[in-house]
């Protein structure tokens, strides 16, 4: 019969498996909001028809991520009542109150105006179709904004006090709450890697299109160049900022959290005279060692003290039972790492071949943004795996353990309802995946004639003013053109 430690982690699967499948969505949808907005201003401005031909292509791909991304976030909420019933007890008077507000103002703001935004166009007026837009990005950042929130405060309490009888948190300083001491470094390092997952989509997408249309043998349409275009300076701009704030970020998880950043750089001992940072190694810790460790003199210390010679304390001053899984968060912290530098490589060559004019026509710089297209959503998963196992043995750091948090259940119970979940998510989330990488996989042109458009008369591409030649086209014409 499994013991309480299996149901425990069977409960942690599970609850890893849902927030890693729903933040997918998210972090697409986040940035992919923002772009919408953009290009809708961006065809106000100049009613220039491949903007809007972009704001149509994307619009229907975000409103399937943002319906996957809700349905998938309802199952959360669940699993704190169920698998985590006791953390909820305990938490809950602090953490209650932003997760409510996320819905009520975040949720409630984006849903709003996503009607508007995907089906009114013709019928509300460019300014309030504009503002719907707006608000829908907004209410993106401002769900962002609470969640990040409620997790930050699990990593670096502050502003509450713990009832002796009962032992919950209770609230003391609602500021505090919000703005605890790591939410401004992860709101900033999560919403800007948010915009560059999107960056990356949109660059594979577009530059998909461009290799095709060149094996074809054609030229691709403005908005197929635009949309390379556009995600390559995204790329180029964020990403050297995404690792500055990623820096900033490690610094304060140094001050809040550092057997965290001992996991990360593999320190199981202590570096008196300079830490090396490692590139490579096997975790041990049974041993506390890092075997086959290849690493490079004091540049650790270098990066996290800003001396090279500045001391850095390892594993061994933390005790056993509260030293995070290491080998899980050295590797994730690596992976992040890696294609946070790939990122800026790409970025880089990008600025590169667009001073030499042939940003549009190198095909190696448009495989590489094919390969690169999911880059994102890998960077983002490795980064929370990163930061959510470094938080381990706790769900509220230094005060509230896992294993103190989770519902008296069975394993036998956690474990067929964590099979459910992955028979059922692949199933659901997989096909509406599959369906978008399938609008993916079509070019962002829409020049077809349409139905309506011959009873009236001349033809119209949406958002482009016809040539003088083809209004004066008769409609037996452009019934030819059906």
């Amino acid at each position: 019969m499994l013991g309480s430690f299996d149901a425990i982690l069977l409960a942690r699967i599970q609850f890893a498996f849902t927030v890693s499948f729903h933040f997918l969505f998210p972090a697409f949808t986040i940035g992919l909001a923002s772009y919408l907005a953009v290009l809708n201003g961006l065809w106000l401005w100049t009613k220039d028809s491949k903007y809007l031909d972009l704001f149509r292509y994307w619009v229907k791909i975000f409103a399937l991520a943002f319906a996957m991304g809700v349905v998938s976030g309802i199952v959360m909420s669940y699993q704190f009542g169920t698998n985590w019933s006791v953390f909820s007890d305990k938490a809950g008077p602090v953490i209650g109150a932003p997760m409510a507000y996320e819905v009520l103002s975040a949720f409630f703001l984006e849903a709003g105006f996503l009607g508007i935004m995907l089906f009114g166009r013709e019928r509300v007026g460019p300014g309030l179709h504009m503002a719907a837009c707006a608000m829908v990005a907004f209410g993106t950042f401002l769900s962002a904004f609470w969640i990040l929130s409620v997790n930050s405060w699990m990593h670096t309490p502050a502003g509450f006090s713990i009832d002796p009888e009962t032992g919950q948190f209770l609230p003391e300083d609602f500021w505090q709450v919000i703005f605890n001491p790591s939410f401004p470094y992860r709101l900033m390092h999560t919403v800007t890697a948010a915009y560059l997952t999107t960056a990356f989509i949109v660059g594979g997408v577009g530059a998909w299109h461009l290799l095709a249309r060149r094996r074809g043998g054609e030229d691709a349409s403005e908005a197929t160049k635009t949309m390379f275009s556009m995600a390559m300076w995204m790329a180029a701009i964020v990403a050297p900022v995404q690792i500055f704030l990623g820096d900033m970020h490690g610094l304060n998880t140094l001050e809040h959290q550092p057997a965290k950043v001992m996991a990360m750089e593999g320190h199981y001992e202590s570096h008196p005279d300079g830490a090396p940072l490692y590139l490579f190694g096997i975790p041990n810790d049974a041993e506390q060692r890092l075997d086959y460790a290849v690493g490079i003199p004091n540049l650790s210390s270098l990066i996290l003290k800003h001396d090279l010679n500045a001391p850095l304390d390892g594993l061994d001053t933390i005790p056993d039972d509260e030293q995070p899984p290491v080998a899980i968060v050295f590797w994730s912290f690596r992976i992040m790492v890696a294609i946070g530098f790939a990122m800026l490589g790409i970025g880089v060559w990008s600025l590169w071949a667009r001073w030499r004019g042939r940003l549009l026509t190198t095909p190696w710089l448009h495989r590489a943004a094919v390969a690169m297209a999911p880059s994102g959503l890998i960077a983002v998963l490795a980064g929370w795996i990163t930061t959510e196992v470094g938080r381990q043995p706790y769900t509220v750091y230094g005060i509230l353990r896992t294993a103190d948090s989770a519902a008296p259940l069975a394993a036998p119970a956690v474990g067929t309802s964590l099979v459910a979940f992955v028979v059922i998510y692949f199933a659901v989330f997989g096909a509406g995946t599959f369906y978008i990488l399938r609008l993916m996989s079509r070019p962002p042109v829409f020049h077809e004639p349409r139905l309506k458009d011959v009873t009236k008369g001349p033809i119209r591409t949406a958002g482009v003013t016809p040539a003088p030649e083809e209004a004066a086209r008769r409609p037996e014409a452009a019934k030819e053109d059906l």
